[in-house]
């Protein structure tokens, strides 16, 4: 399982010797990893390691949000999209052929998503699709042969609206996350690139 990198500071560094000290005071034996972790977050004045934990992220949670809008030159306020992982990218391209075709469905959720986004990017917009259009579409976009799962995968994650006997189907129209936008430039611009050379 992934660890959540968590950032640590503090103010004075004289303080934070001097907590370190007192709590070590008249051990016989080191701390071990989880005592660690809460020597270090009493050291900056958190109660324990989870409390660490939980005001970091709110901190984090904050920052990004007040990154997302910044204002421009002229005062304007202008939406700054978050960074995207460009290995994560790179890693859920290699699940698509050259030519954009899923080869493969990933066995973690978050990745399994992204491409997820990428079929909805093929879906065309406000366009109502039968069952056998939408399977047709998901049969050219795949190579593993399940285009039942991916339907209702897209379905699931709410990519997709049908109507409740299943004769309809659409693109529910929203904005992708920025690392769902830039696994689909990267895949039409590959797309596009051996068209060019074909």
């Amino acid at each position: 399982m992934p660890r959540t990198s968590l950032p640590y500071s503090a103010d004075d560094i004289s303080a934070l010797a001097r907590s370190l000290r007192a709590q070590l005071a008249g051990r016989t034996e080191p701390p071990g990893h989880v005592e660690w972790l809460n020597m270090l977050a009493k050291a900056v004045g958190c109660r324990n390691f989870q409390h660490f934990r939980a005001q970091t992220t709110a901190q984090t949670v904050a920052q990004t949000e007040a990154q997302t809008a910044v204002q421009d030159g002229l005062g304007a306020t202008v939406d700054v999209e978050p960074p995207v992982d460009p290995v994560r990218i790179r890693k859920v391209t290699r699940c698509f052929d050259a030519a954009g075709a899923l080869l493969r469905w990933p066995p973690k959720r978050s990745e399994r998503d992204l491409c997820l986004w990428v079929l909805w990017s093929r879906f065309a917009a406000g366009h109502v699709m039968t069952e056998g259009e939408v399977n047709r579409l998901l049969r050219d976009a795949h190579r593993f042969g399940d285009h039942a799962l991916l339907r209702r995968e897209l379905c699931d994650v709410g990519l997709v609206d049908r109507t409740r006997d299943g004769s309809a189907y659409r693109r529910v129209e929203q904005r992708p996350p920025p690392e769902a936008l830039a696994l689909i430039r990267r895949l039409k611009a590959a797309s596009a690139g051996e068209k060019a050379t074909a």
